[in-house]
């Protein structure tokens, strides 16, 4: 592995910060619809997010 490679538990942290900042922008969209009283979409599967 080269020096300047990310070590495995770097990259599984990434990719759960990733994961966890997706989350929260979709928690965020469906608060800010409820609270205008628009319908909400149907929620997508996290593979078609990112």
């Amino acid at each position: 592995m080269p020096v300047d490679a990310p070590a495995p538990i770097d990259q599984a942290r990434v990719q759960r910060r990733r994961q966890a900042a997706v989350t929260e922008a979709a928690a965020l969209r469906r608060a800010r619809a409820e609270k205008a009283g628009r319908p909400l979409p149907a929620p997508q599967p996290l593979e078609r997010t990112a």
